[in-house]
């Protein structure tokens, strides 16, 4: 096997659940090969660079090997190195602890729970310090 299409590879080495999650990645922008937009058809090779965008971090990947079914999580090193860049870990670790409760539009109110901690969190911040009239 010389080359696989995408969303397959992505799919089988588990970075997505479903290959329709994959595909759908693909087509919203969020896999790129070699810094280069793909469709869920493109194939890959060995060497390639595979960039995925998940919010707020960008995942990137170098293909080791390629694979079409999906595999044990233990077999996943031989297929792909993990090349992230150690600032987007960065920002994945700030946003996790900043505190900020991220709500699904029209989830409804916040609990009572939620309200208090997002009161604790903008407690801190003196809105008259701002000036508004710019």
């Amino acid at each position: 096997m010389e080359e696989v299409r995408v969303d397959k590879w992505l799919w089988a080495v588990r970075i997505f659940k479903t290959r329709t999650i994959a595909s759908e990645a693909c087509k919203k922008g969020r896999v790129m090969v070699n810094n280069i937009s793909v469709k869920p058809s493109r194939t890959i090779r060995k060497g390639d660079i595979i960039q995925v965008r998940k919010p707020p971090v960008t995942y990137s990947f170098k293909v080791l090997a390629l694979a079409d079914k999906r595999m044990g999580a233990k077999m996943v090193p031989d297929f792909m190195e993990n090349i992230t860049r150690p600032d987007q870990y960065e920002i994945l670790e700030l946003n996790s602890i900043s505190g900020f409760v991220d709500r699904q539009r029209g989830t409804g109110r916040p609990t009572k729970k939620e309200r208090r901690d997002l009161e604790q969190f903008t407690g801190s911040i003196d809105f008259d310090e701002f000036d508004w009239d710019d």
